[in-house]
């Protein structure tokens, strides 16, 4: 199945359906209630034609894994089935009396905007508030008053502000957009998404880190958070992954473990989103399951460039269901178009400082300029007859499934067009879960994923307030939603009539089961006795972390060497440290040699493996797990470009470079002394976006100097401009000096590498300096640069 290219125009809005006014089927419709009709005996008659319970029987022995549909009847009249005889008496508040399986949860966010263009100021009860400047006091001078309602309203409202935040993935990023399969794939799944070639799904997503708290910043070396919310007409499903493919445990018991180590340590609060600490390395050095992640969050993949250009993994093993129950085991896979790109470490911890939301910020931005990151989704498929060949186990959560194992499939692309309207309406307030699923797709036993099940709901009841929250807006489905949960905290649904239950034959037994139509879950035989324990595979933990490790580039495996070595220098108990290098012997010699070398410290003897049987892995290399094996699309669309100005820039040169890069779909910004107004070598006036002061070089994927000889003479002499230089020639970036811009670089005091191919001097009247220096910004990082700078 070939991935498509290109990104196709948003699919229009569609017009809502029109309502009828027929029943939830097509076995009936209501009728107008006549004049001689009387409610009570169009109730008994409508409850009379259900005798007894005709679905019982399908509840028992053979027939039990088949559902019928729920036994049902057509509504006789309007008021039969309504909460009030008043029902159809229209007002201004009420409205119109429901259509036929109306829920209003399931029209678009339109309903919920609130849009206060050419509007006064109101209380919450739509009171006009007069002054909004002064509260009410007795007198000029006097005491504030009890009784200024509005003013008591007002603070009480701002006090009540912020709702609890999630204890993992508090600090996030979301944006609307649409999935677009590719294929019809009713022969794998029922799911809605796939059922057709073009078929097009509303979605929600959220980025996120992990460990951090709302406040935090993006840059931490952390997980990244990739959760999706399609909003499909079968239901809303929640693919809730990471940017990694596996995961510290593996079971859901040791999740809190997990958690309370990472957090701040609980006597002094610190640090804030960092793993540098002793709880967390004293916990995982005691947990080898953890190695196999310990090499991806110490790797590249820690530090992402961009939400755009991080993958995305639904991290468990699930269920494909087609229409006729039969069962393929499935991986999720999200790959983005513009390439899997990362930070340095350095660059990282830099920029942090100069702009905590840089993840934020390039996501908004990005969608706000009409650049819609885009994601392709691809599934790994294999029975339950492969997944019992491979040596390890596909249940347990810190293993992947090797590529060169079972290929990716690609079966269709998502794309970003929407940045929220507000930010704590959708994107705080949105509430993933790992349990919504939809027919088609269905959980695999993973313990860490049977735990997962419960734990989002309950969290999302105690940070949202209550049941409901599925009514928020962000939250509802697309499609109406009806059932007999009634009341608590926060409700928003207006249920009509008095039946609360099932069975029933007051509501014609409505509404009822869907039957096969609906979910069905998978008849998975029976595993064995009730027991606490993990299968003999779960036992091997080292095999796919060295896999991980061998697989990648040096400068990648240097970069996992350096981290473990930042993260263990900061643990105080020398204790934790001997024994995370001696779990790291397990994984590589190498690796091993390195950090214990970097901590100034004896290499440790090798830690007891648990399963002492000698694995013999199917693939000992995979290139598919090196951020260099998907560099994404040809160009340099997107990436942010400074090029240094000051007074006495050469005009012709500012406006080549703009206009040739951005051309290109590159972010072009001036970076000068400071903002504002610049003159040119002739005289002439211009505009830097930004100063050297606010916008250093680490915020930028390359930076060029341009040429004038007045110019080149203050950039020179000043320390920022040398220091963005420096940076970026360190961090491996892409740098550029025209004409007597050659003397900036000069007084930077870097001594390059010899053919260097990303650092680039051109002259004056060049005619191939744009694409020179566009070609080296597609490379990316030239990352030979950093053992020469250390």
């Amino acid at each position: 199945m070939a991935s498509k290219k290109g990104i196709s125009s948003h699919p229009p809005h569609g017009k809502a359906a029109a309502r009828s006014d027929s029943g939830p089927d097509d076995s009936g419709s209501r009728r107008p209630l006549r004049p001689e009709d009387e409610v009570p005996g169009l109730v008994d008659g409508w409850a009379g034609q259900r005798t007894h319970n005709a679905d019982k029987s399908a509840e028992y022995g053979s027939a039990a894994g088949m559902p019928p549909q729920g036994e049902h009847f057509p509504e006789p009249a309007t008021a039969a089935g309504a909460s009030t005889t008043s029902e159809a008496n229209a007002g201004a508040k009420v409205g119109a009396a429901a259509a036929a399986g109306q829920d209003a949860n399931a029209a678009p966010l339109q309903r919920a905007r609130n849009d206060g263009s050419g509007r006064h100021m109101t209380t919450n009860q739509a009171v006009a508030v007069a002054d909004n400047q002064n509260s009410l006091k007795a007198g000029l001078r006097g005491p504030a008053l009890l009784k200024d309602f509005i003013l008591r309203e007002k603070l009480t409202h701002f006090d009540h502000e912020r709702i609890p935040e999630r204890v993992v993935h508090a600090r996030g990023s979301g944006a609307h957009g649409y999935f677009e399969a590719y294929e019809d794939l009713s022969a794998l799944t029922r799911a809605a998404p796939f059922q057709q070639a073009g078929k097009i799904t509303p979605v929600f997503v959220r980025f996120s880190t992990v460990a951090g708290e709302r406040g935090s910043k993006d840059t931490a070396r952390d997980v990244r958070g990739f959760a999706v919310k399609f909003y499909t007409d079968q239901g809303n499903w929640d693919l809730v992954g990471n940017n990694m493919p596996v995961f510290f445990i593996q079971d859901a018991m040791k999740f809190p473990d997990l958690v309370h180590a990472v957090k701040p340590e609980p006597h002094h609060g610190m640090p804030q989103a960092a793993s540098a600490h002793d709880t967390f390395w004293d916990f995982v050095s005691l947990m080898p399951e953890s190695a196999h992640m310990l090499m991806w969050q110490m790797s590249d993949r820690a530090i992402p460039r961009s939400y755009r250009m991080m993958q995305g993994f639904g991290v468990h093993t699930f269920r494909l269901v087609n229409a006729h129950g039969e069962s393929v085991f499935c991986k999720f896979h999200w790959t983005p178009r513009l390439g899997t790109h990362s930070l340095v470490w350095d660059e990282a911890v830099k920029i942090s400082g100069a702009d905590p939301d840089y993840h934020r910020r390039d996501l908004w931005e990005a969608i706000e300029a009409g650049d819609h990151p885009e994601y392709e989704l691809g599934i790994q498929v294999f029975s339950e007859e492969q997944a019992e060949g491979f040596s390890f186990d596909v249940l347990d959560a810190t293993k992947i499934v090797p590529e060169e194992l079972v290929p990716i499939l690609p079966v269709g692309r998502m794309v970003l067009d929407r940045n929220p309207d507000n930010f704590f309406a959708e994107t705080e307030q949105v509430a993933f879960c790992a349990a919504h699923v939809i027919p088609g797709i269905d959980f695999s036993n993973d313990p860490l994923l049977a735990g997962r099940i419960h734990s989002y709901v309950d969290t999302q009841i105690s940070r949202l307030g209550g049941p409901n929250f599925h009514e928020l807006p962000i939250n509802a489905p697309v499609v109406p939603a009806h059932n007999n949960q009634r009341d608590g905290m926060h409700r928003q649904a207006i249920h009509r009539g008095r039946v609360s239950y099932e069975p029933n034959s007051l509501a014609g037994g409505c509404p009822f089961q869907a039957g096969a139509a609906g979910f069905v879950s998978f008849a998975e035989p029976p595993q064995g006795d009730e027991v606490r324990g993990k299968p003999e595979k779960f036992a091997e933990h080292y095999a796919q972390a060295t896999l991980f490790y061998d697989s990648q580039s040096p400068a990648e495996r240097r970069h996992i060497a350096d981290a473990f070595r930042f993260e263990l220098s900061k643990v105080t108990v020398p204790a934790v440290r001997r024994r995370m290098v001696s779990m790291l012997r397990n994984v590589s010699g190498e690796l091993a040699a390195e950090v214990a070398r970097g901590l100034g410290m004896a290499l440790p003897p090798a830690m007891p493996r648990v399963r002492t049987t000698p694995v013999t892995p199917e693939v000992a290399s995979s290139p598919a797990l090196s951020l260099l094996s998907r560099p994404g699309e040809d160009g340099i669309r997107t990436r942010r470009i400074a090029v240094l100005v000051a007074d006495g820039s050469r005009a012709m040169d500012v406006t080549t470079l703009h206009e040739g890069l951005t051309a290109q779909g590159a972010v072009v910004r001036l970076l000068g002394p400071h903002v504002g107004r610049l003159q040119d070598a002739d005289g002439a006036a211009f505009d830097a976006d930004a100063s050297l002061e606010n916008e250093p070089g680490v915020l930028f994927d390359a930076l060029a100097v341009v040429g004038g000889a007045a110019a080149a003479a203050v950039l020179a002499a000043d320390v920022r401009a040398l220091e963005h230089l420096r940076d970026g020639y360190r961090h491996g970036k892409p740098l550029l000096f025209v004409g007597e811009g050659r003397q900036v670089w000069d007084a930077t005091g870097v001594t390059p590498l010899d053919n260097d191919p990303l650092l680039l001097f051109a002259g004056a009247d060049a005619d191939d300096t744009v694409e020179r220096f566009a070609a080296a910004i597609a490379r990316h990082r030239y990352p030979e640069r950093e053992p020469a700078m250390l």
